[in-house]
């Protein structure tokens, strides 16, 4: 009797540890882990923040941990080193491997085809011509600061290698900070953080990038071509988790505005008029757009020798299933 109780226990504890092992396995099953990679603030990460509060990536059993980058060129040696499996920012930086000839990656979404930064500079400097032997601060050289700082330059009349000097300073706080304190004559800012530099009376706005007539490929997902043809269905559900998180943030202003003061935005007009602006620029069905992506290759400096192609650089396949599938249309009630 004795000897049947220990093997009814011995095979009841055989159960629980196989269905716990199952229950384990059918986690893992479920959740999906990948790691991607994000570069800079504003813009694209309060996208980020309203997908991760929203759980858009775990109701489609994916578990992402982003990984911030305070360069978009440390993030592309990411990629190359397998770090990171995808990236969501700093299309630009991202397009500089295949560019070299080091990896096959692809564009596969554009969240916001326009520049979105403001071009601040310190109150002295009241035109462009004025920006001449001054400072300028960017993240890291090769970095989407750096390659947008040049081709709002270049709007501007001015040549950035000979007209101003470009000075490696690091992410947006810290190019802030170089403006607060004198060290640098102007940067790029993003939206969510001009009003900031502006209430210190330092600093001016010398142009607002948005306003240049040009389509331009700034954020959007970037993952290499093995990644695409190995884990496709992954990265078909985090796109579908985009295309949601953009219609939270359109039709939803409480979440991304919520998301913004978390981010220490506290004035409400201020929070208003940042959602407004990046509502204006997300695109409900981001697919890659030729034109933006080739401007975006056309300003990196290694792209003029190669002249490549934003043909060759771009597999919209995933974002045109989704459009089929009619979810874009069914998200938006039409």
């Amino acid at each position: 009797m004795k000897t049947m109780t220990l093997g009814r226990l011995a095979w009841s504890g055989l159960g629980m540890i196989a269905l716990s092992a199952w229950l384990v396995s059918a986690g893992a099953a479920r959740a999906q882990s990948l790691t991607l990679g994000y570069s800079g603030t504003g813009v694209s990460g309060t996208l980020r923040r309203v997908i991760e509060r929203e759980k858009l990536w775990q109701k489609r059993g994916l578990d992402v941990k982003a990984v911030y980058f305070n360069s978009g060129s440390l993030m592309s040696q990411a990629m190359l080193t397998g770090d990171i499996l995808v990236s969501d920012s700093d299309v630009p930086a991202q397009l500089s491997p295949k560019v070299a000839g080091m990896m096959d990656v692809r564009v596969i979404a554009v969240t916001i085809n326009r520049l979105e930064h403001f071009f601040i500079v310190r109150s002295a400097v009241k035109t462009a011509d004025d920006l001449r032997g001054k400072r300028i601060a960017i993240s890291r050289f090769g970095s989407a600061s750096d390659v947008t700082t040049r081709l709002a330059l270049r709007f501007l009349k001015l040549n950035p290698e000979k007209d101003v000097f470009i000075l490696q300073s690091g992410n947006t706080p810290t190019r802030i900070s170089a403006l607060l304190a004198g060290h640098v004559d102007g940067a790029l800012v993003s939206p969510d953080q001009v009003h900031k530099i502006l209430a210190s009376k330092c600093c001016r706005v010398l142009a607002d990038l948005a306003e240049l007539p040009l389509d331009y490929a700034r954020f959007g997902i970037v993952a290499p071509m093995s990644v695409l043809r190995s884990q496709r269905e992954t990265m078909r559900k985090l796109l579908e988790a985009y295309v949601e998180g953009i219609h939270v943030y359109k039709s939803r202003p409480e979440v991304p505005l919520a998301v913004l003061k978390d981010d220490g935005v506290r004035d409400p007009q201020i929070a208003k008029g940042i959602h407004e602006r990046i509502t204006g620029s997300l695109r409900e069905y981001p697919v890659p757009d030729l034109k933006g992506v080739q401007a975006a290759l056309d300003s990196l400096a290694t792209a003029k020798e190669r002249r490549p192609e934003a043909k060759d650089f771009i597999d919209a396949t995933l974002i045109e299933e989704i459009k089929k599938s009619g979810y874009i249309e069914r998200l938006y009630g039409r």
